[in-house]
């Protein structure tokens, strides 16, 4: 398996298929996948490449950082582990307020103020 790439500062208007081309210079694209927003559906200016092998991310990594893709000058290095999420107290009971006062959170709520 091969190294996984990080992809920053990306002009909104990049696709993956722009993705995929300019790291496929340096070898074989296993993905190439840019981080759209839920809610816009808009490019969040970041992406993601697999490469085939170690070799290849890190001849693309060398060669592409800084460089300017579409008027802009991209950070590429090698990817981090992804940190586990912290729980935001979605779900069950939720414990966000949602305009009801202050009625605690977690299942069943809690006791109302009166």
């Amino acid at each position: 398996m091969g190294k996984k790439i990080y992809v920053g500062n990306l002009s909104y208007s990049c696709d993956d298929q722009y993705l995929a081309d300019i790291f496929g210079e340096f070898g074989t694209v296993e993905s190439a996948r840019i981080v759209m927003d839920r809610d816009s559906g808009r490019s969040k200016g970041f992406g993601f490449v697999e490469m085939s092998s170690d070799e290849e991310a890190s001849a693309a990594i060398e060669k592409l950082n800084g460089t300017d893709q579409q008027g802009r000058n991209i950070n590429v290095s090698e990817a981090k582990p992804m940190a586990p999420r912290e729980n935001r107290g979605g779900g069950f009971g939720g414990g966000g307020n949602r305009g009801g006062g202050n009625r605690g959170g977690g299942f069943g709520g809690g006791r109302p103020r009166y």
